[in-house]
């Protein structure tokens, strides 16, 4: 009999942020498998490491994290057959996902090619922006608000025109597209509608003005929230 492969999203960061469903299959499942960069701890393993209480055969999915080559579909193909090995041998597999395996989540990628043929379960997390909205106090969004999720990395033009469009916004992977984003908000008149906040629920995470964040020490884990009236309960 064939194991199954669950997708668990582990959440923003906080290990207490990470479902019962998930802890119940962390627990469970003989083999854990997750995502890690090419050199370096994986952060997602850092998330479930007080959860692991026995000891279970691992596998370290390494993959550059630079844009132009991810996702790699040769590492996705040889984690797929790796995985299936064990699968074909009954045992079930966990595979880790920061956050949610549905939202911008690696675990996809794996979803993609073995779906068909395997058992495949997606536990649910705790997304980005929903931690970022709470530590931060900011609603994302109300009533009939319409809420729009951006990626920083997309051109300014198309960012202005979402932003012009939308009346809440949750501007992610910042990193180096800081400054470029920042200044479209304040183009917007939108600066005082905006929050920062990096690392949501970590150990090292960090609220700041938008004014005062310096440019080159904004981390990929960081975002901008966004909403035109300020705050969302307000009319």
């Amino acid at each position: 009999m064939s194991g199954t492969l669950y997708g668990i999203g582990v959440g923003p960061g906080d290990p207490d942020l990470i479902t019962l469903k998930a802890y119940r299959v962390l627990q469970a499942a003989p083999v854990l498998a997750y995502p890690a960069p090419e050199t370096g701890d994986s952060l997602a393993r850092q998330i479930v490491a007080p959860h692991l209480t026995d000891e279970k055969t691992e596998i370290a999915i390494r993959m550059p994290l630079s844009a132009p080559k991810f996702p790699d579909n040769t590492v996705y193909g040889e984690a797929a057959t790796q995985l299936e090995q064990h699968l074909a041998k009954g045992q079930d597999v966990a595979v880790l996902c920061e956050g949610d395996p549905f939202f911008y989540g690696s675990f996809m990628y794996l979803f993609a090619r073995m779906a068909e043929r395997h058992a495949v379960e997606v536990v649910p997390g705790v997304s980005s922006p929903m931690a970022c909205a709470a530590v931060l106090g900011a609603p994302l969004a109300a009533q009939n608000d319409i809420l729009t999720i951006l990626p920083a990395p997309l051109p300014s033009d198309q960012l202005k025109a979402r932003l012009e469009a939308t009346d809440a916004a949750a501007i992610i992977k910042l990193g180096r597209h800081f400054e470029r984003v920042r200044t479209l908000i304040a183009e917007l008149n939108l600066t005082g509608c905006a929050r920062y906040i990096e690392r949501a629920t970590m150990e090292a995470e960090r609220v700041v003005p938008l004014a005062d964040v310096e440019p080159s020490s904004s981390p990929y884990f960081s975002m901008i929230l966004v909403h035109r009236r300020g705050q969302a309960w307000l009319r």
